[in-house]
């Protein structure tokens, strides 16, 4: 049985919320800066120029890439052989208080959805646990703004749904969205599961390296296919118009109800950001 003390995980959240807000994943700006070629708009193209400037800006000026520097959705996979000496829910949103706090970041959390006071420390942390084989705990912080967060739709499909049906889906919810979730996007989508479950393979979705296609050849497939769909919307960077409205499509499946096929969409602006660190 290995300790880790509460402090340690605290001081990794805390770098993790600041890192994840003022650097992307390296595949992602890869990714957009391949989009930017890609792009036939004049316009679409001037806004891809812009979008990097902006990463470039917030490494240079150690400052957040977006203003939003969103809710702060944690994942948590903990080793069965680990023991955690002190509180773990209170050391993760500690760290997140301590990094949205010394990072100067902009905090965003409302303690009640209807009295809309804030927090003002970011806190409190979407957590999600799983328990893994293992000695050590991965963590990681994905910061999410809510002009992406809000254009997040489920559907409980039924069983005799269609592929074809399915990208309907998701393409009509991303041409809804419209220029608010700040495309060019990255879209998650969970497929299966029950209601709640289906939601969260969505958001595990957008924290998958942009560079690495789903397993499963059906649904690296599908997602080839709802990325073709969702381009030929021709809404662009920033809403302008343009070919590149998508950068990728992740999707996460899982097991489900004889009588169910729930679909969930859950959108990423162009700065879908995660950061992780293992301890």
């Amino acid at each position: 049985m290995r300790e880790i003390n509460a402090q340690e995980i605290e001081n990794t959240i805390a770098k993790l919320c600041i890192k994840a807000n003022l650097f992307l994943p390296k595949s992602l700006e890869e990714l957009i800066k391949t989009c930017s070629g890609c792009e036939r708009s004049e316009t679409g193209k001037s806004v891809f120029v812009d979008l990097l400037d902006n990463i470039s800006a917030a490494k240079s000026e150690n400052i957040p890439i977006c203003q939003d520097t969103g809710m702060a959705v944690v994942f948590a996979e903990i080793g069965q052989d680990v023991h955690i000496v002190g509180g773990f829910e209170e050391a993760v949103n500690n760290g997140v208080a301590k990094g949205y706090t010394e990072g100067l970041l902009r905090k965003s959390v409302v303690s009640d959805p209807l009295e809309r006071v804030n927090t003002n420390d970011n806190t409190p942390a979407v957590l999600h646990t799983r328990i893994v084989p293992g000695d050590k705990i991965k963590l990681t912080v994905a910061p999410k703004g809510f002009g992406s967060e809000n254009m997040s739709a489920l559907k409980m499909m039924t069983p005799s749904a269609t592929e074809d049906e399915i990208i309907a889906y998701v393409t009509e919810t991303v041409s809804r969205a419209g220029s608010n979730p700040c495309p060019p996007i990255v879209v998650g989508v969970g497929i299966g599961g029950d209601f709640e479950y289906c939601a969260y393979l969505a958001k595990k979705a957008l924290i998958r390296d942009v560079s690495v296609k789903n397993p499963k050849k059906r649904y690296a497939e599908l997602e080839r296919r709802m990325l073709e769909s969702i381009n030929s919307l021709g809404i662009g960077p920033q809403g302008f118009g343009g070919t590149v409205t998508a950068m990728a499509v992740n999707i996460e499946e899982s097991a489900t109800h004889i009588a169910g096929l729930p679909v969930s969409v859950n959108i990423g602006c162009h700065v879908t950001r995660h950061a992780s660190e293992i301890i």
